[in-house]
This record gives C-alpha cells, sequence and structure tokens, in this order.
C-alpha cells in the first residue's frame, strides 16, 4: 500500500515539475519573441540631428522637418504611426493603430500572434496628434516591459524626476510634460473620451484634478493637447492606470 501511495506521489510530483517547466518555457519564448521583435524596430528609433531634413518641395513658409527613421518605419510596417520614448522607464516603443483597439492587443508590429502586443493609438483619434485627447495603448508585462513602468509614477516622487517625454511622428516632434497618475475603470468615459467642445474639455480637466492619485498643476486649458498612456492595473477588477501629459510641439 505504501508502495501505491508513493508511486501516486512521485507522478504527481513529476507532473507538477513538468507543468512548471512547460509554463517557465511558454513564458521564456514571450519574452524572447519579444526582444527579438524590440531589437528589429530598435533601428528605426528617431532622435540624431543627421536623422531630420527638411522638405523643400513647397514654399519656404510650407517647409516641413521630416524624421527620416519615422517615415522608414511606416514603410516597413504599414500601420506605424510614430514612435513614444519615456526616459527613465523603459518606454521606448514603436506605436500604431487600426481600425479598431483590439488588433494589435495580441499582435506584434508586423501582424503575426505576440503576447506582449504592440503599443497602439486608439481607433478614433487623428494620428497628427489634433485631438484633444489621444490615448495610447499598451500592455502590462510581467518581465517590465511594454507599459509596465507605469506603476512607477504612483510614486509622486517619481513623476516629480521623470515629468518628461518625447512624440515622434514623421512631421512633427512633440514634448510631453506628464501631470496626472490616474486608477480608473475601464469604462471611465471621462478619461477614456476625446472631448470636442471646451465644456467637455473643462469637464476632463476638473475630472483629473479631482480623481488623480497625483496631480501636478500646470495650468492645463482647453486649448492644450493631452496624451493619456493606459494599461492594466490590478487594485480592483478591470482596473487601469493611466499616466497623462500634455503634448507641446518641438517643431
Amino acid at each position: 500500500m505504501m508502495k501505491i501511495i508513493r508511486a501516486i506521489l512521485l507522478t504527481g510530483l513529476i507532473t507538477v515539475i513538468v507543468i512548471s517547466g512547460y509554463n517557465l518555457l511558454k513564458i521564456y519564448n514571450t519574452y524572447k519573441a519579444e526582444g527579438k521583435m524590440h531589437n528589429e524596430v530598435k533601428q528605426y528609433k528617431p532622435g540624431a540631428p543627421e536623422d531630420i531634413h527638411t522638405d523643400n518641395t513647397g514654399s519656404e513658409e510650407q517647409e516641413t522637418l521630416l524624421n527620416q527613421s519615422i517615415l522608414d518605419l511606416q514603410e516597413k510596417y504599414k500601420d506605424a504611426v510614430g514612435w513614444i520614448t519615456i526616459p527613465g522607464t523603459g518606454i521606448d516603443y514603436p506605436f500604431v493603430q487600426s481600425a479598431d483597439n483590439s488588433f494589435y492587443l495580441r499582435k506584434d508590429i508586423n501582424g503575426k500572434y505576440a503576447t506582449a502586443g504592440t503599443v497602439f493609438m486608439d481607433f478614433r483619434n487623428n494620428k497628427d496628434f489634433t485631438d484633444f485627447n489621444t490615448i495610447l495603448y499598451g500592455h502590462h508585462m510581467k518581465n517590465g516591459t511594454m507599459f509596465a513602468s507605469l506603476k512607477q509614477f504612483n510614486n509622486k516622487t517619481f513623476l516629480d524626476a521623470n515629468k518628461n517625454g518625447t512624440v515622434f511622428l514623421a512631421d512633427k516632434t512633440y514634448s510631453i510634460e506628464f501631470f496626472a497618475y490616474m486608477i480608473v475603470r475601464t469604462d471611465d468615459e471621462v478619461v477614456y473620451g476625446i472631448p470636442a467642445d471646451n465644456g467637455e474639455k473643462l469637464h476632463y480637466i476638473d475630472h483629473i484634478k479631482e480623481t488623480a492619485v497625483h496631480f501636478r498643476d500646470i495650468g492645463i486649458t482647453p486649448a492644450d493637447r493631452i496624451i493619456t498612456l493606459s494599461t492594466c492595473s490590478y487594485e480592483f477588477k478591470d482596473a487601469r492606470m493611466v499616466l497623462i501629459g500634455r503634448v507641446d510641439a518641438v517643431y
């Protein structure tokens, strides 16, 4: 009888080890694939002075400074819009836009299945950041990649020390000044809304001030443009953490 019990226990232990090993292998392969894809797109990261050139096809008043890396990125990947980078966080990724907010949840920038997905812009937004509120989504990966580091902004000291970022488009570069960190529900229609008139914009600003975990008063007005970064959080069911900043054109 004891031999049977020991055999059952041994079989159970082996099963647990095999399942654990399989799960660890899946996790390893997920992060390996994500790292490989990130290395593939890093060549398109803009920023070097020689990367920027002038489009002289029009009059002097119509001259446009172009980010060649973003042009190359868009030529390579059909849904690519631009690149976002936030020093001190590891957030340094291209972002895309599709016809809905689900396609890139589990697809890489090539459109192939990937657990980490791709950072993507809300399908309702204009690609040129002319909306009052432009929303970017990214996964909260356990290894700290994608938008996982947004959780660091839950610390007010960290927010104050890391309040700047940059968005690169093909024909524009925007600076970001972050001013609010929030924990919200997925159905928060204000945070995930795109206000059109001044009344809606003022309501948005008041809502952020009243409900943010951390808020820096930088004088936001309806004339400003906002960027919202969103990822999963785990304080309650369907919780999301969002980091909100003001975007200003550098050129």
